[in-house]
């Protein structure tokens, strides 16, 4: 592994965490350059919901390329582009009584992000926005300044403004007056300044330590915004897609977001691709205003719609991943009982869950025990204290079985040490 640590910049962070070269990857599992398999419980960060190389999918892309079809088009119209969006509003949109037009972006969630914030201050005509603490949106300048983390900020170089954090709903507390907070700040602003342009959040926060919005909060947030004529932005960059068991993760609150932030399992295969979904009232940028080269990557495009198809026409994927969700949960739960002292407590829904742990650097310890022992998972929270696991949502029962034995007995080992 000499050439990495020679030429690449030492900005680079999951290799660090996982010291080896991977060579192949098939549905849950990655094998790297000695034949060794690894169960993925990692999951491209949440790029990968339908596993690596998905049969299903590849065979619609290789037939794509086969046939000379169009890849790079910027945003010219391509027979590609039209049957994705064909597609997502049949399959996607309409069921679910939604109306959005779609803004594809630069191919990174990020881009997602900074375009959704620009469309909000540019239809308002007002500068501020509200974000939450331990949010995450991205590194590109607009998005870090919604990603209330001090170690990301600093490494801006320069002042972040224009946003203000507020408190994520507290579930560990007697009462949560986050929402109060807000609806306080909001309301002085409209008196004395000037009111936000939008706020913005994750429902289900990923980078943040899996913290799980309950449908009463997100209901009321959604009804102080729309009462005061504030943008309410949904990123469903990492949650969407399935993750949390519906195509989007507000869906269980009954949300109609203003705009909506998607990329990362949208390609369905890896590809970068990005799009936001953007209430149609507020469509207002000029051609040109907002663009980029790489916002026609027709393979992503080709890969969406298969997904599209073959795992969004009815309702049974997403009630496959509520199961699968419930056997993680009752394991995770178990695992929690088993061992006290980690203080453990469980977070998450679908199939984005994990384990807090109460014992400082404990996440990493059994993250190392198991990548040793074949199992490849994220610690997350602010300080990295949590058992993060997302693994692919097409997983079979047994590979699920398989990757929580061995996560259990990480657990252990790293307790022991």
């Amino acid at each position: 592994m000499n050439i990495f640590t020679k030429l690449e910049s030492e900005v680079r962070s999951y290799c660090r965490l996982f010291p080896t070269v991977f060579t192949k990857a098939v549905g849950d599992t990655l094998i790297d350059e000695s034949g060794r398999t690894y169960i993925d419980f990692l999951a491209g960060a949440g790029a990968l919901n339908y596993g690596h190389n998905n049969p299903k999918l590849k065979k619609r892309l290789l037939e794509y390329i086969e046939s000379d079809a169009i890849t790079h088009s910027l945003d010219m119209f391509t027979s590609a582009k039209q049957q994705f969006l064909e597609r997502f509003e049949e399959v996607i949109l309409i069921p679910r009584g939604l109306n959005y037009k779609v803004m594809f972006t630069g191919p990174t969630g990020t881009n997602s992000a900074e375009a959704a914030l620009k469309l909000a201050r540019k239809v308002t005509g007002r500068k501020t926005v509200i974000c939450f603490t331990k949010g995450y949106h991205g590194h590109t300048l607009g998005a870090l300044a919604v990603t209330p983390n001090p170690t990301y900020q600093k490494a801006a170089g320069i002042p972040l403004g224009h946003v203000l954090t507020v408190p994520f709903e507290d579930k560990n507390g007697t009462k949560d007056d986050s929402l109060d907070y807000l609806e306080k700040l909001v309301d002085d602003l409209s008196l004395n300044q000037e009111k936000p342009a939008a706020v913005i959040l994750e429902t289900v926060q990923s980078e943040g330590g899996i913290n799980v919005a309950s449908v009463p909060w997100l209901q009321r947030l959604a009804q102080i915004t729309q009462e005061r004529e504030i943008l309410l932005i949904v990123d469903d960059i990492k949650v969407g897609c399935g993750r949390t068991g519906p195509f989007f993760s507000f869906e269980r609150a009954g949300l109609k977001p203003d705009l909506v932030c998607l990329a990362k399992s949208l390609s369905a295969y890896g590809n970068p691709m990005a799009v936001v979904l953007i209430r149609p009232d507020l469509d207002c940028l000029k051609p040109g205003e907002h663009t980029g080269t790489f916002r026609g990557n027709n393979l992503a495009f080709v890969t969406a719609t298969a997904a599209l198809d073959e795992y969004w026409e009815t309702d049974t994927f997403a009630q496959e991943i509520a199961d699968k969700g419930e056997v993680m949960k009752k394991r995770l739960k178990d695992m929690i009982a088993r061992y006290p002292e980690v203080g453990g407590e469980h977070r998450g829904l679908g199939l984005i869950q994990g384990i807090a742990c109460e014992q400082k650097g404990l996440a990493k310890k059994v993250s190392n025990e198991a990548f040793k022992r074949g199992l490849i998972f994220e610690p997350m929270g602010v300080n990295k204290e949590v058992i993060n696991l997302q693994s692919t949502l097409t997983i079979d029962p047994d590979t699920l079985t398989q990757g929580l034995d061995i996560l259990e007995e990480s657990i252990g080992a790293a307790l022991s040490n």
